[in-house]
């Protein structure tokens, strides 16, 4: 005789009662407020540095590892006020939405087309700051990459949401990515860290 046995959703599959992964929910209070440390941290060393134009950021380690060279550039102000006010005031929002998902609130289709948009819209800004910190700044700056590091995961998990909820189509896309989800973001984090070692290589030898 046969049994039939349950089997439980995995962890970062596992819903809460609005349909939401209950892992979404966490990822979005952790990396939201990783991110929002991360951007108030920078916020903290920029005004030191405009109290005391002489001030060292304590995240400016070497040539290389400087948030001085990364805050002094004009890259570091695209819309006028210093980039990581964008962070302090979005991955705020970000937690928000992570408690609620938690606490089961049954999110409209407009609430994750417009998380959808925004993630989108941060993924697009990191991705050309790194860009532009390898390869016209020369300079990286750590409070920087872990913006770049939380906001990689948040897209990516919204985006599967997304797909498999058929907010905007694709349910079967979404769920051929899943199967593949960490390996996607592994490769991700690896290309940039690929590209980094190799722009800055002859530095990085100097230091074996």
């Amino acid at each position: 005789m046969t049994t039939a046995h349950a089997v439980a959703p995995a962890p970062a599959e596992r819903s809460q009662p609005g349909g939401a992964p209950s892992g979404l929910g966490w990822l979005y209070v952790v990396g939201g407020l990783t991110g929002f440390v991360g951007s108030f941290a920078l916020i903290l060393e920029k005004l030191q540095k405009l109290a005391n134009p002489g001030y060292v950021p304590t995240c400016s380690i070497n040539p290389i590892i400087s948030c001085g060279s990364v805050m002094d550039s004009a890259q570091a102000a695209v819309l006028g006020f210093p980039n990581p006010l964008i962070g302090v005031a979005s991955f705020p929002v970000v937690v928000t939405a992570g408690v609620a998902v938690l606490a089961g609130f049954r999110p409209p289709r407009w609430f994750w087309l417009g998380m959808q948009l925004g993630t989108t819209l941060a993924l697009g800004f990191i991705h050309w700051l790194v860009v532009q910190s390898l390869y016209e700044i020369g300079a990286l700056c750590p409070y920087c990459m872990v913006v770049w590091v939380v906001t990689i995961p948040l897209f990516w998990y919204t985006t599967l949401h997304n797909l498999e909820a058929g907010n905007f189509g694709g349910k079967s896309i979404g769920a051929a990515l899943r199967r593949f989800h960490s390996v996607v973001l592994a490769v991700w984090y690896l290309v940039i860290v690929v590209l980094i070692l190799q722009r800055f290589w002859d530095y990085w030898t100097t230091l074996v």
